[in-house]
Order: structure tokens, then C-alpha cells, then sequence
């Protein structure tokens, strides 16, 4: 089956929501670096998902694949999730 743009937009939606599961429950493991880097790989964990999502949700309207409010919300979400994790990691420490 091959899947579509919106499709993996909202898997990439929810791999970011298992990350940040995952790092607060591995957050300890972290604690032993510095802040700077705690951001970095907080933020590559985090918010890159997220805005890859945000693109392939993007090329999905722009391809004009059927059932463009998948693609729609799939923005909204990966959009929203990023802002607010940069939001957090930039007001952080």
C-alpha cells in the first residue's frame, strides 16, 4: 500500500508525542550533560519530527492528495507541537 503525504504527516505527529513520552521517561539520563546540550538534543528529539511533519503535510496540499483536512490537521498539530516545545526549551533553565 503506498501511503500518502497527509499519512505520514500524522505519523510523524505521533512518533513526536512518543518522543517526548520516551524523554520524560528517560529524562534522568539526561541530567549529567550540560544545559546547552540537554536543548539540543531535547529540541532534535522533539521538534524536528514535528517539523518534518509540518512539510510533508504542506507537500500533501500542494500534490492536492484526496482528503485535504487530513493534511490540514495534520499542519495544525506537528505546527502547534513544535511552537510549543521551542516555546518550552527556549524558557527552560
Amino acid at each position: 500500500m503506498k501511503r500518502n503525504f497527509a499519512s505520514t504527516s500524522i505519523l510523524m505527529f505521533i512518533i513526536s508525542l512518543a518522543m517526548l513520552w520516551v524523554l520524560t521517561l528517560f529524562e534522568s539520563f539526561l541530567s549529567g550533560l550540560t544545559t546547552a546540550m540537554e536543548r539540543l538534543i531535547s529540541a532534535l528529539i522533539l521538534v524536528l519530527p514535528a517539523v518534518v511533519g509540518v512539510v510533508f503535510g504542506i507537500l500533501s496540499l500542494r500534490r492536492n492528495e484526496p482528503k485535504p483536512w487530513i493534511a490540514t490537521a495534520a499542519i495544525l498539530l506537528n505546527g502547534a507541537f513544535a511552537i510549543f516545545n521551542l516555546l518550552v526549551l527556549s524558557f527552560a533553565g
